[in-house]
């Protein structure tokens, strides 16, 4: 028997949406668990070939917006593997088409503010394997956070020294979609994610 996740729906998402997430969780009767934060990952789905189950994950610490459209990102994944199993692409036409499908109900001004629903619906032309591969959609996401100290990453400049899983880092360089860093205490090099949220130390700070 379904576990009835529609209160659990009504606290992580928007309320106007809380209805058809729990009517998707019934209808295609998947594992769902929320999870602490993850730093790589906001969700994900997975099968479970011995128990025969499909398991559906998000993190507890997203805001309304970026948890439904995780969420629904997910549900993409698994309608995907019911019709195609592993014989597709993860993120391919097939994905692309059942991202689009699960999420055009909720693609409203009743379910998501105005400038937010205008870029959702950019990316839905050609949606990305996550969220966070848009960074212009992932920093406007991150507005409806709870208000914090942190940034993101690419907000800095070069030299700028930040804290980030807890050690201290130095911006070096920017590649691409991420940024080669400094580590401060081991002297290593990393390449960061330019939408890695990070706590930006100050002069004072040292």
């Amino acid at each position: 028997m379904k576990k009835d996740y529609l209160t659990v729906f009504k606290r992580f998402v928007p309320l106007e949406a809380a209805n058809y997430c729990s009517a998707l969780y019934q209808q295609h009767g998947f594992e769902f668990k929320i999870k602490k934060s993850r730093r790589t990952k906001f969700g994900d789905y997975r099968f479970e070939p011995t128990q025969k189950k499909h398991v559906i994950t998000i993190n507890n610490d997203l805001n309304h917006y970026a948890f439904l459209i995780t969420y629904l990102h997910e549900v993409a994944h698994l309608i995907t593997y019911q019709k195609h199993k592993n014989q597709v692409n993860p993120h391919g036409e097939e994905w692309k088409n059942a991202f689009k499908m699960v999420s055009l109900p909720v693609l409203n001004p009743q379910v998501f503010p105005d400038l937010l629903l205008k870029k959702l619906a950019h990316y839905l032309r050609s949606p990305k394997a996550s969220s966070c591969s848009d960074p212009n959609l992932y920093a406007l996401l991150k507005q409806y956070d709870h208000p914090d100290d942190t940034c993101l990453l690419k907000t800095l400049q070069v030299g700028d020294q930040f804290l980030f899983n807890k050690a201290s880092y130095q911006y070096l360089e920017l590649k691409r979609t991420r940024i080669l860093c400094l580590q401060i205490t081991s002297g290593r090099k990393y390449l960061i994610a330019q939408i890695a949220s990070v706590k930006k130390i100050s002069p004072s700070d040292g």
